[in-house]
């Protein structure tokens, strides 16, 4: 009886791996082809091999770096700040949720709008000669900083990430607080505990799993991230605000150089899989 239940399980999920081996598996081979190879777009049928010169390539290249450091460096400050500010909302804003829940289909709107048109909106209210912003800040106090030159650009694009994406950590972390018991909280309240041994004694730890995860997704989003940005300053004057998905396409696209492209997706994909491997190890070793 067993075996003809493994068996049926075997058959139910064929579909499902041969689906999954068709649309990840076969890309992922035709990349690690592609990274080890000298290939165009007019030559993208006959790669020619190079070995490892792609990546070596990449890893020599300066403004490779400089990407991997503003991204890594987005992607803190972003997910630190949507982490503590959605933590924020979700305390302060509970008890209103609690009797009104439709309210947090409103918090959600912004999530909802395409990166790509945040981008643009954004460029619009901020840009130094037709921006809104700009306009009252010369007409009330005389001078306005140029929120999408080299000086200011990084934060203009942190603060916009943090804005539209703040709401999903709202939502994931509001979920979790909802999610402790109330006796609990009410059992500590009699044993004489105030507000702040409550949220760090109690609420804090128990939240502590999400917590972790909500930074690790907000941070590979942030990382990641390339329609505001891109639609915002672009590679930034100097390369200033390219970051590693806009150096990638900009070697695929602008220089097609698809090698090095495609070897430079795949060194991401390494670290990815390293810190994840290291990610599940220490929760492991936690459990």
């Amino acid at each position: 009886m067993q075996s003809r239940h493994l068996r049926d399980g075997r058959i139910l999920l064929a579909p499902l791996t041969i689906f999954l081996l068709a649309m990840l598996g076969l890309p992922l081979v035709v990349d690690l082809i592609y990274s080890v190879s000298r290939v165009e777009f007019r030559t993208i049928l006959s790669p020619e091999f190079v070995g490892l010169a792609n990546y070596r390539s990449a890893l020599t290249s300066e403004s490779y770096w400089q990407a991997a450091w503003f991204s890594l460096r987005f992607g803190l400050a972003c997910a630190v700040a949507q982490l503590l500010l959605g933590l924020f909302l979700a305390i302060f804003l509970a008890p209103l949720i609690d009797r009104r829940p439709w309210l947090l289909a409103f918090l959600m709107l912004p999530m909802m709008v395409a990166p790509a048109l945040v981008g643009l909106m954004y460029r619009l209210i901020l840009h130094e000669f037709v921006g809104v912003v700009p306009w009252f800040m010369f007409t009330y106090f005389g001078d306005s900083p140029s929120f999408l030159g080299p000086d200011n650009a990084f934060r203009t694009l942190v603060v916009v990430e943090v804005l539209q994406w703040t709401p999903f950590a709202l939502l994931i972390l509001y979920s979790a607080y909802a999610a402790i018991p109330k006796d609990v909280r009410e059992a500590a309240s009699i044993d004489g505990a105030g507000p702040w041994q409550r949220l760090w004694r109690i609420d804090l730890p128990l939240m502590a799993p999400v917590l972790g995860a909500t930074f690790f997704i907000r941070f590979i989003d942030s990382f990641r991230v390339f329609d505001n940005v891109y639609t915002l300053t672009g590679a930034g004057a100097g390369g200033a605000t390219t970051t590693m998905s806009i150096w990638v396409y900009e070697a695929f696209f602008k220089s097609g150089d698809i090698g090095r492209a495609v070897a430079a997706s795949m060194l991401l994909l390494i670290a990815a899989w390293v810190v994840l491997s290291i990610v599940h190890r220490l929760s492991e070793r936690r459990a």
